[in-house]
């Protein structure tokens, strides 16, 4: 008889049955153990009819004692529900008796009787049936059924007729698991030895103390005689060798009870412990680089390509001696994972260090060794750490870097960032040069404004933009639903997200530059799949669709389009670039009676309320063409508002954002709701070039406009913007502010003097002149 534990709710449903009738059941193997509701088509064809002896219950679980009776082929599935139920036909046993099966039969009872000497487990009442029985079949059945053999082993197995060929196969078995443990065997009694081995040398260290006391010899001698041999393995420069020797030479001549000691002892464990010689063998293979960065990251094509640019001129030269690597761009992005690829597709070790919030110079150099706690800086700590001294540096946040009394780090920096310079850094604490020329070194930034120019004159600056809603949608199949899968303990057999249910996340439930807000809402999502997988409402495989996101997410955060709603009077909508990358604004502008005072509110930097005041000029000198009156401006104040007033806002690229919204109230002209706009404004209404073009225009399309207004002199980026984008919005490029009203207004103006030129109106399909973005 063999014992059967049985747990799913189906299967105990049919030994209900079967034991309430003539405790007789089919018992098959699955195909994979690992399909929970097997249907006809995930299990074997030839299984074995059994006799339930014995059936009771621990735990919601069964627990059977089977007897089998026959082997039998699965003609046909009589019924699916509620429980499996078949119709068999039975295999019949022919036992063939020669002299060849006579022999296998001898030998396999020997290779029994030796699996049992080496250890393998049979049970007494297995043992008792093999031993007895003359009947080569049953001798087959007993042994496959006792033995662990691989499930595709037994059934293998069952499912031979031949009593030769079944008795070669369980022969071939045997052979192999009593190999198996003849080699555990080996292993045991190795480990045993070492065992024995260990003990000994632990007896005879104790040995060894008792004598080295009695003969007045103590631990210091030996501490000393240990640093000599680290000194000497660590292959130290020559002066450092030197000043190390010194080092240890005042600490043999201290007295342990000397408070400097420690000091010493301290220094001498960062100079030994310090990678002087080391490396990582580094990978120069640029097209597994590729299929690296591929493989981590997707999209960013401009990036990766040239990160690969670097490393082919890495491959070729050996050493770079130009600009260090400063990934800039919204956070979210990418920027520290791709530092993480660089390295795996070098083979090199990562270090990260967080520069976010740092003031103190010595933190990059530093301490000096009479503070007490001092320790080298940030740099040598990672390169320790790393183990090499080739390793892969990531220097994140360093746009944070503070200052104040105590230093500038971003000073500090400039030493271990210039080529030219780093292969002797000097470190406070080791006070001994260190080569830092073969370190890769990357910066990351989320903005270059506040990074000192001496600092950003050593950096390459790679930007990296916001990621379109296609390009979200792409990660979040490749990388974020699977991670997240595997961090809640789930699988593609539990839970799934449609896709129109990921889009609809992007669309209206963050809307961000990089990818950060957009995993959150994913675990979110898998928490409380998990939660009612965990409490056992859901048993089956749960798919999220676009209908039950309000259940796992809530009411939407952002509206899909903000072009729904009607036009407005004296609001237009800019265009603008953040930390977090490009965003839209509205610009409001009322007049009410007063004595011509200009009101700015909405935490307008000094550059963006020059901007309002330039605008506001212009209009005044259009004043005739526009109909207003020469006393207007006196007797009215003009009160311009940009919303979010918590959020502080700069620059001069909302200027003519500004004049149309002023113009639009003056007029009392409603401005297209759908049009974006952005540059800057003179007092001649001549519109200037500005910069964050792309981030702008991702910004714009995530916010559902249909048109942006663009300086004419920016006609050159429009090859970066990504061509899915360049198909839903159309591009205006304008040289005057007569040719952004045109097109900002719902209505013409009055008829103006004069005409200065005709708009300039680009398409996708007529960009011909302009390279595509790649």
């Amino acid at each position: 008889m063999i014992p059967i534990t049985v747990g799913r709710p189906k299967v105990k449903l049919g030994l209900d049955s079967s034991w309430a009738s003539d405790r007789l059941a089919v018992f098959v193997s699955q195909k994979n153990p690992r399909t929970e509701n097997p249907a006809p088509n995930d299990i074997y064809s030839i299984g074995t009819v059994g006799l339930i002896r014995r059936l009771w219950k621990v735990d919601n679980e069964y627990n059977l004692a089977v007897e089998g009776l026959m082997r039998v082929y699965l003609k046909e599935f009589s019924q699916i529900e509620p429980y499996l139920a078949v119709k068999v036909e039975e295999i019949p046993e022919i036992s063939q008796k020669t002299e060849e099966t006579e022999a296998l039969f001898r030998n396999i009872l020997a290779k029994i009787k030796k699996y049992g000497e080496l250890g393998g487990v049979l049970t007494l009442e297995s043992s008792i049936h093999i031993f007895s029985t003359d009947d080569p079949n049953q001798l087959v059945n007993i042994i496959t059924a006792s033995i662990d053999l691989k499930t595709q082993d037994k059934q293998q197995i069952l499912e031979m007729v031949d009593t030769k060929t079944r008795l070669q196969r369980l022969s071939e078995l045997l052979n192999r698991e009593i190999r198996i443990l003849e080699i555990s065997s080996k292993i045991d009694t190795d480990t045993q030895e070492r065992v024995g081995k260990v003990t000994k040398e632990a007896i005879l260290r104790e040995k060894m103390k008792s004598i080295e006391k009695e003969l007045g010899e103590d631990d210091e001698s030996r501490e000393i005689f240990e640093f000599k041999k680290k000194i000497k393995a660590a292959q130290m420069p020559e002066d450092v060798r030197q000043k190390a020797e010194r080092e240890l030479g005042r600490l043999s001549k201290m007295s342990s009870y000397n408070p400097e000691s420690s000091y010493i002892r301290t220094y001498l464990e960062w100079l030994v412990d310090v990678p002087w010689v080391v490396k990582e063998k580094s990978n120069s293979d640029v097209e597994y680089a590729a299929k690296v960065l591929d493989e981590d990251h997707y999209g960013l094509p401009k990036v990766k390509e040239r990160i690969l640019e670097y490393l082919a001129v890495h491959k070729l030269v050996g050493k770079i001696k130009g600009p260090i690597l400063c990934f800039v761009g919204p956070p979210g992005v990418g920027k520290t994972s791709i530092g993480k690829s660089i390295a795996r597709a070098l083979n090199r070790k990562f270090i990260r260090v967080s520069l976010g919030g740092i003031h103190d110079e010595a933190e990059i150099r530093g301490h000096r060794r009479t503070y007490v706690g001092a320790l080298p800086g940030r740099i040598i700590q990672g390169i320790k750490n790393a183990g090499s001294k080739n390793p892969v540096f990531m220097l994140d946040e360093i746009d944070k870097v503070g200052v104040d009394f105590r230093g500038d780090p971003s000073s500090a920096l400039l030493e271990a960032l210039d080529p030219e310079q780093n292969n002797s850094f000097s470190d406070h604490y080791l006070e001994v040069a260190y080569d830092l020329s073969d370190v890769m070194f990357i910066t990351t930034a989320n903005v270059l404004d506040t990074i000192p120019p001496a600092l950003k004159d050593r950096l390459e600056v790679i930007s990296f933009p916001g990621y379109t809603e296609e390009e979200k949608f792409h990660i979040a199949k490749r990388f974020l639903i699977p991670k997240q899968l595997e961090a809640h303990g789930l699988d593609r057999q539990k839970a799934e997200v449609a896709d129109s249910s990921i889009k609809e996340v992007i669309a209206k439930y963050t809307r961000e530059a990089g990818v950060r807000e957009l995993e959150r809402a994913i675990a979110s999502m898998f928490r409380k799949v998990a939660k009612k997988i965990a409490t056992g409402k859901k048993a089956k495989k749960i798919k999220i669709s676009p209908k039950q996101l309000h259940a796992y997410l809530g009411p939407h955060k952002y509206s899909k389009t903000i072009a729904e709603t009607k036009d407005e009077i004296g609001m237009s909508t800019g265009l603008s670039v953040t930390p977090a990358g490009g965003e839209i604004l509205f610009v409001e502008v009322t007049f009410m009676p007063g004595k011509g005072n200009l009101i700015l509110t909405g935490q307008l930097g000094d550059v963006m309320k020059e901007s309002a005041q330039a605008a506001l000029s212009y209009v005044k000198s259009r004043a005739k063409i526009l109909n207003i009156p020469e006393k207007f401006f006196g007797k009215m104040d003009v009160h311009i508002h940009v919303p979010e007033g918590a959020v502080p806002k700069e620059g001069p690229s909302a200027g003519i954002a500004i004049t149309t919204a002023l113009v639009s109230a003056i007029t009392k002209i409603p401005v297209r709701r759908e049009v974006g706009m952005t540059g800057e404004v003179t007092l001649r209404g001549r519109v200037l070039e500005i910069g964050g073009v792309k981030e702008k225009s991702l910004a714009a399309h995530r916010a559902g406009l249909t048109t942006i207004i663009l300086p004419k002199a920016n006609a050159k980026d429009l090859e970066e913007i990504p061509k899915n984008v360049k198909r839903d919005l159309q591009f205006i490029l304008a040289e005057h502010m007569d040719e952004v009203l045109k097109v900002g207004l719902t209505k013409p103006l009055p008829k103006e003097e004069k005409e200065h030129s005709k708009t300039s109106k680009v398409k996708h399909e007529d960009l011909r002149h302009i390279p595509q973005a790649v």
